[in-house]
C-alpha cells in the first residue's frame, strides 16, 4: 500500500466530518522567504570558511544584527522563532574573540542538564572544523572529578547550569580564576524559563556572578536568548539589572505550517466529561508513523508518556516484526546514554515516533520532523508554539494539532482561538528581592567575598539585612566590611526552585518490624501532598491595599495580604472511579504567610437580591474563584500551584472552606461562619509563596481581561450543571454552581 505524503493526509482530514466536527481551529501558516545580511567583514577567515563547508553563505537578518550589537559589547536578549539560528547568534562573537585573543573565556547557562550537553557538542564540532586550539566542556554534577580541574584551568568556554553554577562555581571562585579573570561573555539560553520563584533565584545567581567578575575585573557581555513571550526585554532587565537590546525580527526563513485546535467529543454531557486526550493522539500518530511521516508527541505526565508509548507499539508490532525502536519515549529519568541514541535515532530517522515530557521542548537537536501532536496545553502559550516548533523547520510542510482535555485553560485556548493565534499575551515575572529568597543568596555572596560598606546588592537596605545576619552570628563585622564565620556552606541550603530549604522524609511504618523511606517532599507541599486527598481551611486577611478600583458594584484591589492556612482534614479516593471511600481527620499546626493578592469584592446586597439560597450563593462564588484561577495562571505563564484562590471577608472573619469538608471532621466554628449576608464576599488570588512573586499587581491592571474571559469560559462550556472545565467538579462546588456563577457575572456587568 502507498505511503500517503503529508499534504496528501491533511487533505484527508481536512474531508472526514467525524474528525472536523471536533475541529475548533484549523490554521494554515505560509511559508516565509528568508532575510539575509552579507557576511561581516571582520569575520575571521577560518569561521567563514567552517560557514561555507557548512553550506552558510550568509547570514539571516536578525543574525547579522546580533553579532555586530555583540561584538560592539552590547547586553542582547534575542526572541526569534524555532529553528531561526539563534545558536550561531552567540557562537560567532564568542569564537571570534578567542580567535584574536585566545584567553577569551565565555560561560554559556542552559537550564538543563541534556540541553547544555546537546549545545556543547555543536559548538565542539565548529571548533573541530576550525581545527583551532579552544578547549569545551560541560561542567554539571556528573563532571567527574579528575575532569573538573583541567576544566577550571583549560576551558574555554564552559557549559552549566544555574544550579551548578549556585552551588559549584560561584562558592569556589577562587579554583576558577583563570575563567572569571577572563570572562567575556555570559550566554544565558531559554530565558523564559526562569520565571517565577526560579527566576527570583537565578537574578541574585546572577547578582553573585557579576559581584564576582567585578572582583576579578571584568564585565561580561550578556547574550540571552527566549521563546516568545509578552515581555521579553522587560524580564531580561529585571533579571540582569542592565539596559539590553532586543531582537525579534527574524530574517530566518519557516516552512507552511498547518495548526489545528482539536476538542475531543463529550461523552457525558451532565458532568462535562470528554473523552480523554489520549485517545486521538494515539489513533492520529499511528497514522502519521505508518506513513513514515516523523512525529513527536508531546504529553503532559510521565505516566501518559508510559501509556502512550506502549498503546503505539502494541499497535505497531501488532502480528509483524517492527523494530520497537521505531517508536519510543523520552522523559527525564531515562538513562543519559539511551536520551543520547534516542536523539540520535531521531536525526537519522530510524525512530519514527517519539513521545515526550517537555524534556524534548527546550533546544535539543532532534532533526527535521514533520508532525508534532500536544496532547494537552502544555500550560502558556509560549511553551505551545515551543513544542509545535519541534517539527517543520525551514522547508516543506509540518503539523502542529493541538488536542484539550478538560481543564478550564485547555477549554479556553481550544474555544478562543482568536486568543491563541495572537500575539502571546503571556508575562514573565520574578520578585528578586523576595526577602526569604535575598537573605539565602546574602549568605552564599557573603561566604564568596566579604561585603564592603556601600556596596549593592539588589533594591533592599543592604547595610539592615547584613546587621541582621551579623545578629544571627552568621556574619562578622570588621572595619566596615562583613565576613562569613559560620561553619556551614549556605549554597547546599538553598534550592532554586523553592524558597523553604526545608523537606519532610516520608515514612512507610505499616511494616512493625522494617520503615522504609518511600518519598522526600518540600516543606511547603508536605501538609497537603502526604494526604490521599487533603481538605485545608484558608483565612485571609488584607493588610495594606496598594490600589483600588470600582468597576460599576465591584471593587478591585491589590496589596498585601495574611493567609492563614489548616488542613484539617483528608478524603480517600478510589483509582479510577474517583469514589469517596472516607473521610479522615488530621491534626497540624496553621501555616501563616504575608503575600501580595488581588482581589475583587461583591456587594452582598446584590448576591442577596438573587433567587438562590446561601448555599448555592456560597457555590457559586467557588466556582467563579475557580475559574478566575485558572484563567489568571494561564494569562500570567504560571504554573496553577503558584496562585492559590479562596473566598471571604477582607477582614479575615469569614471563609470559605476550600472542598466539601464534613462538619464531623473538624470542632472548627468555620462553617457556621460561612455566611454572605453579614460581610461583603470577597475573591482573592493570591501569590502562593511569603512575599509574592509579583503577580498580584499584573492581575490588577488585567482585570477586566480576566473576567471578560472567565465570562467567555463559563457560557462556551457545553456541560448542564458546571464540570471541572469551568466552575469545578461538581462534587465539590455543587449542581448550580454554573448556573448560579453566570447569574453573579451578569449582576456586576462589565466589572
Amino acid at each position: 500500500m502507498a505511503k500517503l505524503t503529508l499534504r496528501e493526509l491533511l487533505a484527508r482530514l481536512e474531508r472526514d466530518k467525524r474528525f472536523l466536527a471536533n475541529v475548533r481551529a484549523l490554521k494554515k501558516i505560509p511559508p516565509l522567504e528568508g532575510r539575509f545580511s552579507p557576511f561581516l567583514a571582520w569575520l575571521h577567515p577560518r569561521l567563514r570558511e567552517v560557514l561555507a563547508g557548512q553550506g552558510i553563505g550568509q547570514l539571516y537578518s536578525h543574525q547579522g544584527q546580533a553579532v555586530e550589537l555583540v561584538r560592539a559589547g552590547r547586553d542582547v536578549v534575542l526572541m526569534t522563532p524555532t529553528a531561526s539560528g539563534k545558536t550561531l547568534c552567540c557562537n560567532l562573537p564568542v569564537l571570534q574573540r578567542i580567535l584574536e585573543e585566545p584567553e577569551t573565556r565565555a560561560l554559556y547557562l542552559f537550564p538543563t542538564k541534556a540541553l547544555a550537553q546537546d549545545q556543547m557538542h555543536e559548538v565542539h564540532g565548529l571548533i573541530g572544523k576550525l581545527q583551532a586550539d579552544i578547549k569545551t566542556y560541560t561542567y554539571d554534577c556528573g563532571t567527574p572529578d579528575d575532569a573538573r580541574q583541567a576544566i577550571r584551568r583549560q576551558g574555554h568556554v564552559v557549559f552549566t547550569n544555574p544550579d551548578m553554577l549556585h552551588a559549584g562555581i560561584l562558592p569556589h571562585h577562587t579554583k576558577w580564576q583563570k575563567l572569571f579573570a577572563n570572562l567575556k561573555f555570559v550566554v544565558i539560553d531559554e530565558l523564559h524559563v526562569y520565571r517565577g520563584i526560579f527566576g527570583s533565584h537565578l537574578t541574585n545567581v546572577l547578582r553573585r556572578l557579576v559581584r564576582i567578575c567585578r572582583f576579578y575585573g571584568q564585565d561580561p557581555v550578556f547574550v540571552c536568548c527566549s521563546a516568545t513571550v509578552a515581555n521579553p526585554r522587560e524580564h531580561a532587565e529585571a533579571l540582569l539589572e542592565r539596559p539590553m537590546t532586543i531582537i525579534d525580527d527574524s530574517g530566518a526563513p519557516t516552512a507552511a505550517k498547518t495548526f489545528i485546535l482539536y476538542n475531543p467529543p463529550i461523552v457525558n454531557r451532565e458532568l462535562g466529561i470528554r473523552q480523554s486526550a489520549l485517545t486521538p493522539a494515539r489513533r492520529i500518530a499511528a497514522e502519521l508513523i505508518e506513513n513514515d511521516i516523523q512525529t513527536i508527541v508531546f504529553a503532559t505526565s510521565r505516566l501518559n508518556v508510559e501509556v502512550l508509548t506502549k498503546y503505539l507499539k502494541d499497535q505497531f508490532n501488532r502480528g509483524k516484526p517492527v523494530d520497537p525502536r521505531s517508536v519510543t519515549g523520552y522523559r527525564g529519568g531515562y538513562l543519559p546514554m539511551l536520551r543520547r541514541e534516542i536523539e540520535e535515532g531521531l536525526r537519522k530517522r530510524t525512530i519514527m515516533g517519539v513521545v515526550t515530557t517537555n524534556a524534548l521542548e527546550l533546544g535539543i537537536d532532534i532533526g527535521d520532523l514533520e508532525a508534532c501532536i500536544l496532547c494537552g496545553y502544555p500550560g502558556s502559550i509560549a511553551s505551545t508554539w515551543q513544542q509545535a516548533g519541534r517539527a517543520g523547520r525551514r522547508m516543506g510542510h509540518s503539523l502542529a494539532l493541538l488536542i484539550a482535555r478538560s481543564s478550564p485553560m485547555d477549554q479556553f485556548i481550544v474555544e478562543h482561538p482568536d486568543y491563541f493565534f495572537s500575539r502571546s499575551p503571556e508575562h514573565c515575572r520574578i520578585n528578586p528581592d523576595n526577602l526569604l529568597i535575598l537573605l539565602h543568596h546574602l549568605k552564599s555572596a557573603a561566604f564568596e567575598l566579604p561585603f564592603e560598606q556601600g556596596e549593592r546588592f539588589g533594591k533592599e537596605n543592604l547595610e539592615e539585612l547584613l546587621g541582621y545576619l551579623e545578629e544571627k552570628g552568621v556574619l562578622h563585622r570588621v572595619e566596615g566590611c562583613w565576613h562569613w564565620m559560620a561553619e556551614s556552606y549556605p549554597a547546599d541550603e538553598v534550592s532554586l526552585r523553592s524558597i523553604n530549604p526545608e523537606n519532610v522524609v516520608v515514612v512507610d511504618t505499616s511494616d512493625a518490624g522494617r520503615h522504609r523511606v518511600i518519598a522526600e517532599v518540600d516543606w511547603d507541599s508536605a501538609f497537603t501532598t502526604v494526604h490521599d486527598d487533603a481538605m485545608t481551611y484558608t483565612h485571609v486577611r488584607v493588610i495594606d491595599s496598594f490600589d483600588s478600583k470600582r468597576f460599576h458594584q465591584v471593587i478591585v484591589e491589590h496589596g498585601e495580604v495574611q493567609v492563614v492556612r489548616k488542613v484539617v482534614g483528608f478524603k480517600t479516593i478510589r483509582f479510577y472511579t474517583a469514589e469517596n471511600l472516607g473521610y479522615g481527620d488530621v491534626s497540624l499546626p496553621e501555616k501563616d504567610m504575608h503575600t501580595t493578592s488581588y482581589w475583587l469584592t461583591i456587594p452582598k446586597d446584590l448576591l442577596m437580591a438573587l433567587p438562590y439560597n446561601q448555599a448555592e450563593i456560597i457555590d457559586g462564588l467557588g466556582g467563579l474563584a475557580y475559574s478566575f484561577h485558572h484563567l489568571a495562571a494561564m494569562r500570567l505563564m504560571a504554573d496553577l500551584h503558584d496562585l492559590d484562590r479562596a473566598i471571604g471577608d477582607k477582614s479575615g472573619e469569614w471563609f470559605v472552606k476550600k472542598g466539601k469538608v464534613p462538619r464531623a471532621i473538624t470542632s472548627d466554628a468555620a462553617g457556621e461562619n460561612s455566611r454572605i449576608d453579614a460581610f461583603d464576599p470577597t475573591i482573592f488570588l493570591f501569590d502562593a509563596y511569603p512575599e509574592g512573586i509579583g503577580f498580584s499587581a499584573l492581575l490588577y491592571e488585567q482585570h477586566l481581561d480576566l473576567l471578560q474571559g472567565v465570562r467567555q469560559l463559563l457560557r462556551s462550556c457545553p456541560c448542564s450543571h458546571g464540570c471541572p472545565s469551568c466552575v469545578g467538579p461538581t462534587l465539590d462546588v455543587g449542581p448550580t454552581a454554573k448556573e448560579v456563577a453566570l447569574s453573579i457575572l451578569a449582576q456586576i456587568g462589565n466589572g
